[in-house]
């Protein structure tokens, strides 16, 4: 008799910097989304697979819910709202370490009218008292009718893998999506831009974050041990041009070499990494360059 298979697609909602990209990489086990301890570091809807021998989850890791400020903040926003209706469960996340606020308020609204079992996950329970906790969860208890409260640490790996046991058991039977190998279904082209993006957020100064999108032009083989990637780096003014470029060209390199190891770990390959440097006046606010850079009316 064949043994039982469950499957199903579950996404991650939560306000910007709660640790969902941490929690996705921990499950899958391998970087797929970007870490920053910038906001609303996360663009698009990032697909994560976790395949076990009974069960295959699909984690749809959403954009940070915030109030938006430009034409990229309404397509994050639309982004992550609109997994809702698409998805077997919803990981509602939200960080131990900061008491409920608006953004957490305005999520927990929107989920009322979500027909879809939801999991309230706390996160970062590493980073505070134990007697604080009972505090958290029976504040959010008075909020929704939560199927399960899970309290985690996604950075140290509490409480995860009983998370993903109990998702397995509470998901339908279903079909292997995706191949037993594969992690996420965002193509190599992506990963990369959203790696050498990471590295911007982590070297370069406040006014840098979300100005910045990165353009993967070109990836080819050069023989068998060599991959070359050729990307551009957009930004909205020349004074940030000269920050990512750096004095004699040294950030740059910095975020060359960078992201160079991450890209390599990913590809399994040596890779050279030629990086430039583009401004593109107010990209945020224009949907041709947000068309362009990736950030797609149709993806949501």
């Amino acid at each position: 008799m064949n043994k039982e298979f469950h499957s199903g697609f579950v996404a991650i909602l939560g306000r910007p910097n709660v640790g969902k990209s941490t929690f996705l990489n921990r499950v899958v086990g391998q970087k797929i989304a970007i870490m920053s301890d910038k906001a609303q570091t996360t663009r698009n809807k990032i697909q994560g697979i976790y395949t076990s021998d009974d069960a295959q989850i699909i984690f749809i890791d959403t954009p940070g819910i915030h109030k938006p400020k430009s034409r990229l903040g309404d397509f994050m926003v639309e982004s992550a709202l609109s997994t809702l209706n698409e998805v077997d469960a919803i990981l509602f996340m939200v960080n131990a370490t900061q008491k409920r606020g608006p953004g957490d308020n305005f999520i927990i609204e929107r989920l009322k009218n979500v027909k879809k079992p939801i999991y309230l996950v706390i996160n970062k329970i590493d980073q505070i008292h134990p007697d604080r906790l009972l505090e958290i969860m029976d504040d959010y208890r008075q909020t929704l009718d939560y199927k399960e409260i899970f309290p985690i640490s996604a950075l140290e790996g509490n409480n995860c893998p009983e998370l993903v046991d109990c998702l397995i058991n509470d998901l339908p039977e279903g079909p292997q999506f995706y191949p037993e190998d594969q992690i996420t279904d965002h193509p190599e082209r992506f990963i990369a831009s959203e790696l050498i993006r990471e590295k911007v957020l982590h070297l370069t100064r406040e006014e840098i974050p979300h100005s910045v999108a990165v353009v993967v032009e070109r990836i080819a083989r050069e023989d068998e041990e060599k991959v070359l990637i050729q990307a551009t780096i957009m930004v909205e003014r020349k004074s940030q041009k000269g920050i990512i470029i750096g004095k004699g060209g040294s950030m740059l390199k910095k975020i060359g070499v960078l992201a160079r190891k991450d890209i390599e770990l990913m590809l399994g390959d040596k890779v050279y990494l030629e990086l430039w440097v583009k401004v593109q006046p107010n990209w945020k606010d224009r949907k041709i360059d947000l068309a362009s850079f990736g950030y797609k009316q149709d993806d949501y």
